[in-house]
């Protein structure tokens, strides 16, 4: 698996550029953790919330575009937006995006609180 350390691109600098994008595509409460400190999947999550299944699609399209031309390889992608849940799995940078009643369900912030917050958009 290509990493995101591999390219030019520094991944905290994804992981910022993925939650500017989500927030352009109006997902709320939008949180990068640093979990480094506390497991070894992953660099960075971004979780964030979109309003429906197609405000879902849309940012995780977003995303996927916006970062490929950047010269990132394409996710791994896991859930489908009507699910309320999709995953996109950059390797060093993990996305969640949720629909509200699944980011009140798994409450991946309690599950990863040990994880240090870089940035949150409400």
């Amino acid at each position: 698996m290509l990493h995101v350390k591999e390219l030019c691109l520094a991944t905290d600098q994804l992981a910022k550029i993925i939650v500017d994008i989500a927030s352009d595509k109006k997902a709320t409460d939008i949180l990068l953790l640093d979990i480094r400190g506390v497991s070894l999947i992953a660099d960075y999550f971004v979780l964030c919330t979109g309003a429906n299944s197609r405000q879902i699609q849309a940012i995780a399209r977003a995303i996927d575009e916006q970062v490929a031309e950047l010269g990132v390889p394409s996710p791994r992608r896991e859930g489908e937006a009507e699910t309320g849940w999709v995953l996109l799995d950059y390797g060093d940078v993990i996305v969640h995006i949720f629909s509200p009643a699944e980011r009140d369900y798994y409450r991946l912030e309690r599950l990863w609180s040990n994880a240090a917050t870089v940035v949150y958009v409400q």
